[in-house]
C-alpha cells in the first residue's frame, strides 16, 4: 500500500508544504529494473543511462496541449547543467557550485536548499573551476553531490542535512569535478578532471555510500615505476607508454562517462585524453598509453581491472571517452547481445560487448578526417597520415570540443534509436615553434603542449545537428539542423518524443521515428542542462533547467553569437505539463556586447603579444577566446575595470572580487597586468574598428 506524507519545511526563511509519495527506496533492485517512469532516480533514470522513459500520457498525439505548469526562479545561480532528479514528488537538482535544491514537484515551492560553500574551499582552484555540475545521486535517503573544488557530500534528502563529506582529490593540486557521482552497492563513485591544469594523473574513487570512507581506488594511468605498481594493469598499463610520462602525470582523468552495470557487476569508466594533449611530449617514443581514452570495466567491489577497450590509442587529439555510456540489449548476428553503446569525441559511434569489451561495431556519425575508419578485427582505428601534426601543424575533423560532447544521448528501445547532439567542427593541432623538450607541465593554468585559446572562433566556425542513429546498422536515419554547437542533452519517451534543449533556448519535442518537430517553447536563455520526466498523482510532468553554462562557452564568437550575455538572462527551473496554464515568465531580449575603445590609450603590440599568452593560460578559461564571453563571465572589451590599471590589479591580484567567483592571481607581476591590459585594449579596439 502506498503511504502519503505531509510535510513542511522552513529554509533561508521560506516556509513550503507539499504532498508527496512517501519513501520509495531507491536502491540497486529499484535503479537496476525499468520501472514505471514515476521517478527519475538516476542521472539516465537508471542505470542503464537510457534517458528513456516509459510513460505514455504525454506522448507524439498530445504534445502540442503541453503548457507551462510552473518556474521557479535562481537569481543567484549561472550555470545549469544538471539532470535533476525527481523522486516521490521532490525535484533534487545541484545549481552554480554545486547549490543543491530540494522543490515540491507540484507547485515549485524550494523546500530546502544546501550550499557546500565551494568559493570559501577552493583556494588556487578556483582558478581553474567553472561554477558548472552535472547533478547529483540519490540512493536509499541519501542525495550526494560532488563539489567543484573536490568534494562528495552526503545530505539527508528529506532534510537537506549534512551526513558525511569527504574530500576526494588533493586540494594542492589543479584537480576539479564537474561529474555527478554514481552509486551502486552502497558505494558511490566519482572521477575529477584537471588534464589541461597539472601534470595530472587520472583515477576514479569508490566511497561507503553510509560513512564516505573510502572502499577502492583505480588509477587511469601507471605511475612512476620506481615507485611500483598498484595492481597488475597497471604494471600492464606501463608497457604501452615511453620517456618519463609520469613527470607529466599521463592524464585519463574521468570527469563524466561513468555507468554501473549490474548485469555484471562491473563499473565502466569513460577515460580521458593525455596529459599534456600533445603525445611528443607525454610519450615521446610514441606506445598505446593506457588507459587514456578508453572504456575500462572494474569489478565493482573490489575496482580490479576486468578489460578494457580504447578508442584512441595513443591519443594526441584531446578526443576523450568521457562521454556516456549507455547499457542496451541489441542483436547481433542473430544472438542477443548485452552492449554498451558509446559516441566519443572522436566522431565514431562505437557499440561494445559488455561481457568482455569485444568491439561489434563503429562507423562515423560526423565528419572525421583523423582517420578512415576502425577495423573491426583489430579493434584499432585506421589513421590518417598526417593527423598527429608530425610537421607541427594540422587541421583535423572533429575539434577537441568533439563530434559529441557530454551533453547526453539517449536510446529508445521501441524505435532502436540513439538521439544526440552532434558537431562539425575542426581543431587547429599546432605545435610548430615550441620546444617539446623543454615543455613544462602547468600548475593551476592551461597549457595543454599545443597552441590553443588565443584566437577568437567566429559565428560561422561550426555547425550542429540533432542526429538519430540506429546502432545495430550503423547509420543515419534522420538528422536535423540546430544552432551552433553547444547543444543540450536529450530525453526519449515510450510516447514516441524526444526532447532537447538548444543553444538559442528553444525547447523542443520531436517524433522519435520521424524528427518531425512537433512542439517548441522559447525559455529565454540557454539551454545546457537535459530533461527529465515523472509523475506526481498520476501526472506526467517534464521539467528542464535553463541557464547557458559549459565549456562550448569559452569559443568566443562561436558561443556569444546567441546573445546570453553574463548576468543579463533569468535562471530558471520550468516544468510543463499537458494544459498547463501558467503563463511564461518575461526575460530580456538577446544582449551582446559593447566594446570600449579608450582612445588615449597607446598600445604595445609586443606587450599585447604577451598578454595573449597570459589570458590563454590563465583568463580563457571563462573569459572566452580574443576576449569574446560566450556569456558566463562578463566580456572584459566592455568593462570599465579593464580600463583602469588600478582597479584591473585589484581585482586580479588582490582578488576583490573572489567572493563573485573571480580568482585571485596573486603572482602576476606588473608586467603581466600591463600586457593583459594592452591585449584586451588592442581586441576591444579591433571590435569597435570593425563595427564602424
Amino acid at each position: 500500500m502506498q503511504r502519503w506524507l505531509k510535510v513542511s519545511c522552513l529554509t533561508a526563511g521560506l516556509v513550503a508544504s507539499f504532498t508527496a509519495a512517501a519513501d520509495t527506496v531507491v536502491d540497486d533492485k529499484y535503479l537496476s529494473e525499468d520501472g514505471d517512469g514515476s521517478n527519475w532516480a538516476a542521472y539516465g533514470r537508471n542505470a542503464s543511462e537510457q534517458r528513456y522513459s516509459p510513460l505514455t500520457q504525454i506522448n507524439a498525439d498530445n504534445v502540442k496541449q503541453l503548457g507551462l505548469a510552473w518556474s521557479l526562479d535562481l537569481p543567484n545561480e549561472r550555470s545549469l547543467l544538471a539532470t535533476p532528479l525527481a523522486v516521490d514528488g521532490v525535484i533534487y537538482f545541484t545549481a552554480s557550485y554545486s547549490h543543491t535544491y530540494a522543490v515540491d514537484a507540484k507547485s515549485g515551492k524550494v523546500l530546502w536548499n544546501y550550499d557546500p560553500k565551494v568559493i570559501e574551499h577552493a583556494g588556487d582552484r578556483l582558478r581553474i573551476m567553472w561554477d558548472s555540475n552535472r547533478g547529483p545521486a540519490f540512493y536509499k535517503g541519501k542525495l550526494i553531490i560532488s563539489t567543484v573544488d573536490g568534494r562528495l557530500v552526503a545530505l539527508d534528502a528529506k532534510s537537506g542535512k549534512m551526513l558525511w563529506e569527504t574530500m576526494t582529490i588533493d586540494p594542492r593540486r589543479s584537480y576539479y569535478i564537474t561529474g555527478a557521482p554514481k552509486v551502486f552497492r552502497d558505494k558511490v563513485i566519482i572521477g575529477n578532471g584537471g588534464t589541461e591544469h597539472e601534470a595530472a594523473r587520472g583515477y576514479v574513487t569508490a566511497y561507503d555510500i553510509n560513512t564516505g570512507k573510502q572502499a577502492w581506488r583505480f588509477f587511469i594511468v601507471p605511475g612512476n615505476p620506481a615507485d611500483g605498481f598498484e595492481n597488475k594493469a597497471m604494471e600492464m598499463a606501463a608497457k604501452t607508454w615511453t620517456g618519463e610520462w609520469w613527470v607529466h602525470g599521463g592524464g585519463g582523468n574521468a570527469w563524466n562517462g561513468i555507468t554501473y552495470d549490474p548485469a555484471y557487476n562491473q563499473v565502466l569508466v569513460g577515460t580521458g585524453n593525455g596529459s599534456p594533449w600533445n603525445q611528443k611530449i607525454r610519450s615521446p617514443g610514441g606506445g598505446d598509453n593506457l588507459f587514456l581514452c578508453s572504456i575500462v570495466a572494474l569489478d565493482a567491489d573490489t575496482g580490479e581491472y576486468k578489460w578494457h577497450y580504447q578508442t584512441n590509442p595513443g591519443e594526441t587529439w584531446d578526443y576523450n571517452s568521457n562521454m556516456d555510456i549507455t547499457l542496451a540489449d541489441v542483436n547481433y548476428g542473430g544472438q542477443p547481445i548485452k552492449a554498451l553503446l558509446h559516441a566519443p569525441k572522436n566522431g565514431f559511434f562505437y557499440v561494445i560487448n559488455r561481457a568482455n569489451g569485444e568491439l561489434l561495431a563503429a562507423e562515423k556519425f560526423a565528419k572525421v578526417t583523423w582517420a578512415e575508419r576502425i577495423d573491426l578485427k583489430t579493434g584499432r582505428p585506421v589513421e590518417v597520415k598526417g593527423a598527429r601534426y608530425e610537421d607541427g601543424e594540422e587541421t583535423v575533423w572533429p575539434s577537441p570540443f568533439g563530434a559529441h560532447s557530454w551533453h547526453a544521448m539517449s536510446y529508445n528501445p521501441d524505435t532502436g534509436l540513439v538521439y544526440m547532439p552532434t558537431i562539425e567542427m575542426a581543431g587547429v593541432f599546432k605545435d610548430k615553434g615550441m620546444d617539446l623538450g623543454k615543455w613544462q607541465s602547468p600548475h593551476f593554468y592551461i597549457d595543454p603542449g599545443v597552441v590553443f585559446g588565443g584566437e577568437d572562433t567566429p559565428k560561422d566556425y561550426s555547425t550542429a545537428s540533432l542526429l538519430a542513429w540506429d546502432p545495430v546498422k550503423q547509420k543515419k536515419v534522420w538528422q536535423l539542423p540546430l544552432p551552433p554547437m553547444w547543444n543540450a542533452g536529450t530525453m526519449t519517451t515510450k510516447g514516441n518524443l524526444v526532447f532537447e534543449g538548444r543553444a538559442d533556448g528553444e525547447f523542443d519535442a520531436y517524433n522519435a521515428t520521424t524528427g518531425d518537430k512537433l512542439w517548441a517553447v522559447k525559455l529565454g536563455n540557454g539551454i545546457s542542462s537535459p530533461p527529465i520526466t515523472y509523475t506526481v498523482d498520476g501526472k506526467q510532468y517534464i521539467s528542464l533547467l535553463v541557464g547557458w553554462g559549459g565549456g562550448g562557452t569559452l569559443l568566443g564568437s562561436t558561443a556569444a553569437q546567441h546573445g546570453w550575455k553574463y548576468k543579463v538572462h533569468p535562471r530558471r527551473l520550468f516544468t510543463f505539463v499537458l494544459d498547463g496554464k501558467a503563463p511564461l515568465p518575461a526575460s530580456p531580449p538577446p544582449a551582446f556586447a559593447t566594446p570600449v575603445d579608450v582612445p588615449d590609450f597607446k598600445i604595445d603590440d609586443a606587450l599585447a603579444e604577451q598578454g595573449k599568452t597570459r589570458f590563454a593560460h590563465s583568463c580563457m578559461w571563462c573569459h572566452g577566446g580574443g576576449v569574446v564571453s560566450g556569456g558566463t563571465a562578463p566580456d572584459l572589451r566592455e568593462s570599465p575595470i579593464a580600463t583602469s590599471r588600478d582597479a584591473f590589479k585589484d581585482v586580479v591580484v588582490n582578488g576583490v572580487k573572489v567572493p563573485n567567483g573571480m580568482p585571485r592571481f596573486g603572482e602576476f607581476t606588473d608586467k603581466d597586468i600591463d600586457g593583459l591590459m594592452h591585449y584586451i585594449r588592442q581586441q576591444a579596439r579591433a571590435a569597435v574598428v570593425a563595427k564602424k
